[in-house]
């Protein structure tokens, strides 16, 4: 088995939700977390190949992670090498719905997808970003404090309406930036968590 199937599979068991027999354990790890202090920073546009998705909240954890193992398949079938740590963006969020989610991997040069493989840009700009270190359960708590510091900040984010509750993120990123292959220990797990700001910004 290759580095990055294990990969894949290991994201997949990690972002199943806890049953009733690991919630100690979950509650144990999620005491680890750390969130750094988040911060305004300006971007290229970046590139990446992956696969658009459209699934409920709840499914995320079993849907998404293997759709890597598709896209890194891919991208070796083409010998193109990754430009950088695997992604998801959230392109639609309505969580009275579904959300629609491009699983992807960064590339040096935009190339031509197929019928399953996407080709797109994450657009220059200003984001706020921060790092979130520890287990993936405690990302919706990381992203909820992103929110919320940009919220005190008067920060305007780089989205708009979709649908009666829903809202469509120009870029809203999480970078997984630690192979869990790699680094077993889930309070090592570094998630970087990146929103584009509305181009007329000025937040400091």
């Amino acid at each position: 088995m290759s580095r990055r199937c294990r990969f894949v599979r290991r994201m997949l068991e990690v972002n199943r939700p806890p049953d009733s027999g690991d919630r100690k354990a979950y509650r144990m790890r999620t005491r680890t977390q750390m969130i750094t202090e988040p911060k305004i920073e300006h971007r290229n546009e970046q590139p990446y190949m992956g696969i658009r998705a459209q699934v409920a909240m709840q499914a995320l954890g079993k849907v998404l992670p293997p759709l890597w193992g598709e896209v890194y398949g891919w991208l070796a079938s083409k010998g193109l090498k990754p430009a950088g740590a695997p992604l998801w963006r959230y392109r639609v969020i309505d969580m009275a719905v579904k959300l629609e989610i491009d699983v992807a991997v960064p590339v040096a040069a935009a190339v031509i997808g197929d019928n399953r493989i996407i080709a797109d840009i994450l657009p220059a700009g200003r984001y706020a970003t921060l790092i979130y270190t520890g287990p993936y359960e405690g990302l919706m708590q990381a992203t909820a404090d992103l929110l919320a510091w940009a919220e005190q900040k008067g920060i305007v984010w780089d989205k708009q309406p979709a649908g009666p509750k829903g809202e469509a993120w120009r870029a809203r990123v999480e970078n997984y930036l630690t192979d869990p292959t790699k680094e077993p220990d889930a309070a090592k797990w570094k998630t970087e968590l990146a929103f584009k700001l509305a181009d007329d910004q000025r937040a400091n």
